[in-house]
């Protein structure tokens, strides 16, 4: 077997090193350059001699009686309505994107979601259309006139028959049987590729299996036998056969994909086609190499069949490898493969993937040129490993096309081309006259319109920027030797180097590093983490109360002893003297131990993470994410200290005197922090204080002081002095009223319960003495509204994701979702089918989703509730739990409204609310009246729709399209209002206001003899 997980060492490679070794390879010699360059260009001359505007499109606009540019911009809007059901929320849609000015930063725009109007031009006509000149500058203007000449109703008409010509010019047919009788008429030879999202079901799974036999059937029926290469073949993407594709379940892809895939691959082998594995995220590189090995290998696949292939991105940094290594096992296996070179169509979200989880490095390259160089690089591998390997070529681009065939020409070595269905169709007619005949095959979607968005958005921002050579192909102002670019050259001519305007993801921030994640799809990361809590040994906090494993009541994780008076009192005695000099000098200093304590963090990351699973049930991602946050809050408040805490402030007034604001830490800060996040609020408390000049006595929940222990040794070893932070761990009831009432408490920081809140502040407001501040963040009773524009598969992935990642036991979790009638039962079919494919057990499995519920306390609490549920309410679905710990299922349950809930229920339980449309402003006020305002989600393509809920319903984070959980310190900065908190956000601007004091100087200078600015003028 080859180590196919070894590539993963260089999946994050230098990107100097690695244009290094692409330009040392040299794809091409002086002589190929320069001839290569001399086609290519000729090829553009002869695409644009060749371009013709297409019929459809001219109908479309006589029939409407708009013009080129007034159908332009209706192709724009069309998209948005691929999924509306209602006519009602379609002219919503229509009258607003009329209306609004967004219009005007969609057009003329490469990076924007929906591509250019001028591509939308080159795509649907085959000609470059410019945007009108009274457009260009007042767009929403123009489209409310055009609005005004043939009415809304038009419009909606006109756009719905925009998205059939879009179908027609994208997908090759409805069914794979019109697919296949217009590739005839066309004499296209395709490979066919079912419309459709990856699953998030074991439904939807099954549903995509037999579209792909049924067309795998089909094709081959209807094939004549001609065989890998010279008929149609089928394309299938591994995400469609199995909600759980991850490398992180790579049981379950043996289990459950990997016999859908074989099935398919037996139908495919018995007609003699070409059955190709479509590539996908880089994450799932290795484990789609695994498959297609086991595939190669499997004895019931027959060994003459010579149509088994895969898909290989050049944008990938490991792309030469696994040429490499896919050549290696045709030669072992006796297996040829076909394998389709594509530049890859995921690059934007790959570069933000990096970036939000803190990679070392990005996986693909960051400039295009560096990409097209690594084309050729991986063409001339894939042409040199014939006959084991079968090139197919997948470019619109003239310079690859030319540069591929001379290769391929020069080795003697026959390859195909492949283009998308709808596109390059002038480029690939001409080089078939230039060539005197070229093999091209299409790349063709097959499936109904409500499919085509995904797939139509990713083709256009892969085939549509202004970087790209499709976007220049046919533009007569630009000429062709500027189109035609030799990536050679301009490596050579602007250096290897990555993007200038990228950095790498530790350095997205500028003024602080972004925290380091673990790679849990690297096996090797995996392994190490698993290792690490295996071997953890038993913590000592003090000779006392065992903390039990909440995963395992078996398991001793540590010991802890409570807190006494005398030590409270010792405490805060010593955190007294010492805080002076703390805050004296000032928020340079400071600012350097906070930086040391985030490396320190870091450095330890393994045995926190494996604390935080033994001690507090986190699954190896919520660990992760616990050591990250930790570490950017030591971070991001270190910034503070230096902006706010270094220098006085100079504010502005009359001549003759100076007038200055200072910050000054209060004094001696308690710091009270929960459970559910045991090392990143702990050590967040503490950074902001710490970095106002306060000293801290740091109280963690009792469930969850070893933790806690850990983070204090390693401030301690980062340089702070041991009096500035102290340790007392304990019961609310005993250590944590004792810590709130204390004469030496300048004042209080708390994370928890909204009771708990309200009984600190019972006894602040009790105390005598100075009035001291209560900085609180507690819980949320957060809801998240869906209207009918939301796109099934996001609203699945992101409140699956905010009710029960952390077995649902966030502040800012979602506890009900508010959806409406017409797409309700459609939705919580989904909803229940993706929990279904959710794993509930040991959280230091990387399997796990799910972990268990922190105590019996806690899980008490959530059986109640169910019982509630199914005396009054409708209990959907509910996960079994495994036995040995606090575990508990994740519920979904139907209620009648918002004022079901008079509380937050604390775990994996979501409630759903069917709402009508037209009383959202009714059931919004439900949920406000509830008095909590923590988070709140909304999920529509309407943005005034968001606008609406979110002025119903007061939150201190909204969340629009994404998931409501796990906001990033200085990114998103966190905190509620009414009964979820008092401010400031923690990870904000504003965080260390409350944690400092103000000192106003004012001096009058012309007792000093005058003021030598005036004097000077």
């Amino acid at each position: 077997m080859i180590d196919w997980d070894s590539l993963d060492a260089f999946k994050f490679q230098d990107e100097t090193e690695t244009v290094r070794a692409l330009l040392a390879a040299e794809p091409l010699s002086l002589e190929d350059r320069a001839a290569v360059r001399a086609e290519a260009e000729a090829l553009v001359r002869g695409a644009r001699r060749s371009a013709r505007r297409q019929g459809v499109v001219e109908n479309f606009l006589q029939e409407f009686s708009l013009s080129t540019r007034e159908g332009l911009a209706l192709m724009c809007l069309a998209e948005a309505l691929l999924r509306i059901p209602d006519e009602e929320t379609k002219d919503r849609l229509i009258a607003e994107k009329i209306g609004s000015a967004d219009w005007a930063s969609h057009m003329g725009k490469s990076g924007s979601l929906f591509v250019n109007a001028s591509t939308w031009g080159l795509m649907l006509t085959g000609k470059l259309v410019e945007v009108d000149d009274e457009a260009r500058s007042d767009l929403p203007g123009f489209i409310k006139r055009l609005a005004g000449r043939v009415g809304e109703p038009v419009i909606r008409a006109a756009v719905g028959q925009a998205i059939r010509i879009m179908g027609e010019q994208f997908v090759l047919g409805r069914t794979i049987e019109a697919a296949i009788a217009r590739a005839k008429g066309e004499g296209d030879i395709c490979s066919f590729d079912m419309l459709g999202e990856g699953a998030r079901t074991a439904a939807d799974a099954a549903r995509y299996e037999k579209a792909y036999a049924d067309a795998i059937a089909t094709v081959g029926r209807l094939s004549g036998g001609q065989g890998p290469e010279a008929g149609h073949g089928v394309s299938v993407k591994l995400s469609a056969l199995s909600p759980r594709y991850e490398a992180t379940q790579e049981d379950r892809v043996w289990s459950e994909l990997y016999p859908r895939v074989k099935r398919l691959a037996l139908i495919a082998a018995e007609h003699d086609l070409n059955f190709t594995l479509d590539a996908e995220e880089a994450d799932r590189l290795v484990i789609s190499l695994k498959l297609l090995e086991r595939l190669a290998a499997d004895p019931d696949i027959k060994a003459d069949w010579t149509g088994l292939g895969l898909a290989v991105q050049a944008y990938q940094k490991r792309c030469p490898r696994v040429i490499a290594r896919l050549a290696e096992l045709a030669r072992t296996t006796g297996r040829r493969f076909m394998v389709r070179l594509v530049k890859g169509a995921y690059w934007d979200s790959e570069i933000k993937r990096a970036q939000v989880n803190g990679r070392p490095g990005y996986p693909v390259y960051t400039t295009k040129s560096a990409t097209d160089l690594s084309y050729l690089v991986c063409a001339r591998a894939l042409i040199d490993a014939a006959p084991h390997l079968y090139a197919q070529f997948a470019t619109h681009n003239a310079h690859s096309l030319a540069a591929v065939r001379r290769m391929a020409r020069t080795a003697g070595v026959k390859i195909e081309f492949q283009r998308l269905h709808g596109m390059g169709e002038a480029l690939y007619k001409v080089a078939d006259d230039l060539y005197d005949g070229i093999v091209v095959r299409a790349y063709a979607p097959v499936g109904g319109h409500e499919d085509l968005l995904p797939y139509l958005v990713r083709r256009l921002l892969e085939n549509g920027a202004n970087t790209s050579f499709v976007h220049a192909l046919l533009d007569e102002r630009v000429p062709p030797e500027t189109v035609v670019v030799d990536p050679v050259a301009e490596v050579e001519a602007v250096g290897p180097g990555p993007h200038r305007k990228i950095p790498l993801p530790a350095q997205i921030y500028g003024d602080r590093l972004n925290s380091a994640g673990i790679d849990l799809s690297v096996t090797a990361e995996r392994d190490r983490l698993t290792s690490a809590i295996s071997a953890l040994p038993t913590i000592s906090a003090g000779q006392g109360e065992a903390v039990i494993n909440p995963a395992d009541h078996g398991m001793t994780v540590g010991t802890v002893a409570e807190a006494s008076a005398d030590q409270i009192d010792a405490a805060f005695a010593a955190a007294r003297i010492a805080q002076r000099d703390w805050d004296a000098i000032g928020g340079l200093e400071r600012a350097q131990v906070l930086r040391a304590m985030a490396d320190a963090l870091e450095q330890n990351r393994d045995r926190l993470i494996a604390i935080c699973t033994r001690e507090a049930g986190k699954t190896l991602n919520d660990g992760i994410a616990e050591v990250r946050e930790a570490a950017d809050f030591c971070r991001y408040y270190a910034r503070l200290a230096e902006m706010k805490f270094a220098l006085p402030e100079t504010l502005k007034g009359p001549v003759g005197e100076t007038n200055t604001l200072e910050l000054r830490g209060r004094g001696v800060f308690v710091c009270i922090s929960p459970w559910n996040f045991p090392l990143a609020i702990f050590t967040g408390q503490i950074a902001a204080a710490l970095a106002a000049g306060n000293a801290v006595i740091a109280k963690p929940a009792e469930q969850t002081p070893l933790i806690a222990t850990e983070a204090v040794r390693l401030f301690h070893a980062a340089g702070l002095d041991p009096r500035l932070l102290a340790l007392t761990p304990g019961r609310g009831e005993t250590v944590g009223a004792a810590l709130t009432a204390h004469a030496g408490c300048d004042g209080v920081a708390f994370t928890g319960g909204t009771e708990t809140a309200w009984r600190i502040n019972q006894t602040l407001a009790a105390r005598r003495g100075p009035i001291v501040p209560f900085i609180a963040e507690t819980g949320g009773l957060n809801g998240m509204f869906v209207d009918t524009t939301a796109q099934r598969e996001q609203v699945i992935d992101d409140v699956i994701q905010s009710a029960f990642g952390s077995a649902g036991q966030r502040c800012s979790a979602l506890r009900l979702l508010f959806l409406p009638r017409d797409t309700a039962d459609h939705l919580i079919e989904g909803l229940t089918g993706a929990m279904d494919a959710l794993v509930v057990g040991d959280p230091a499995d990387p399997r796990t989703d799910i972990g268990p519920v922190i105590d019996a306390e806690a899980h008490r609490t959530l059986s109640d509730h169910l019982a509630r549920l199914t005396r009054e309410a409708r209990v959907l679905k509910v996960l079994d739990a495994p036995a040995g710990g606090t575990f508990f299922g994740p519920v979904l349950a139907e209620i009648p409204g918002a004022d079901f809930l008079e509380r937050e229920v604390f775990g994996p339980i979501l409630h759903i609310v069917r709402y009508d449309p037209e009383k959202l402003p009714q059931v919004a006020a439900g949920l406000a009246a509830r008095g909590y305002g923590l988070t709140l989600g909304v999920h529509s393509r309407i943005e005034s729709f968001a606008e609406q809920v979110k002025a119903l319903v007061p939150a201190g984070n909204v969340y629009v399209n994404r998931s409501m959980i796990g906001a990033v310190v200085g990114v998103q900065p966190f905190g509620g209002q009414g009964l979820s908190g008092t401010g400031p956000k923690a990870g904000g601007p504003d965080a260390l206001s409350r944690y400092s004091v103000e000192r106003a100087v004012s001096v009058n200078i012309t007792a000093q003899g005058g003021d030598p600015a005036l004097l000077n003028l």
